[in-house]
């Protein structure tokens, strides 16, 4: 926890499948956000360690759930956080527990974070319509076609709708997408 405990009582769940996800897009939101003081749950789609990868190819750490996407509910959490990985997110954009959730936290004010392919849920979920956002190059063309307008930048935060949406690009961009979830917890988002 931080000196400040600036987001004490703040709660965050972020979603995962049980491989694919990319190792620094998992281990390091939390990382930023348990040290500024707030409590992370981890939700998988199974109740089994979530093996991560580097690169998409080399083998990463293993990180232990704490619930399942289907017993999660974005009731009591702040603020939702989507890893990307291309296996991770090609799975959770099409589960159906994932799209619940990430479409609950939407319904309910609450910001939205998606990193790298994390976007991709975004897409099916509907929430990159009319929406500023940024992801892997790669997904461009996917985010415009569902309506959103892409951006090259680090991290975008766009406020313009129900919820606040936060994403960034690639690995690279880890540490200004930590950040900006940090900021706007801090700022006072909504409490669950």
């Amino acid at each position: 926890m931080s000196p400040d405990g600036k987001l004490d009582g703040r709660n965050v769940l972020v979603l995962t499948t049980n491989y694919g996800t990319e190792q620094v897009e998992l281990e390091k939101p939390i990382a930023v956000l348990r040290e500024a003081g707030a409590r992370v749950t981890v939700a998988a789609q199974k109740d089994e360690p979530v093996r991560t990868l580097v690169s998409d190819r080399r083998p990463g750490s293993d990180v232990a759930p704490d619930t399942t996407l289907a017993a999660a509910t974005a009731d009591g959490f702040d603020a939702v956080v989507v890893p990307g990985g291309t296996l991770n997110a090609d799975r959770l954009r099409t589960d159906d527990e994932a799209l619940r959730l990430v479409s609950a936290f939407a319904e309910a004010g609450k910001p939205v974070a998606a990193v790298c392919h994390g976007p991709w849920l975004l897409v099916d979920s509907g929430l990159a319509r009319d929406r500023e956002l940024t992801s892997y190059p790669s997904l461009r063309a996917d985010l415009e076609n569902a309506g959103g307008t892409w951006v090259d930048r680090e991290v975008v935060v766009d406020t313009s709708g129900r919820h606040p949406l936060i994403t960034s690009r690639r690995p690279d961009d880890i540490d200004a997408f930590a950040a900006a979830i940090v900021d706007a917890l801090d700022g006072g988002g909504n409490r669950g």
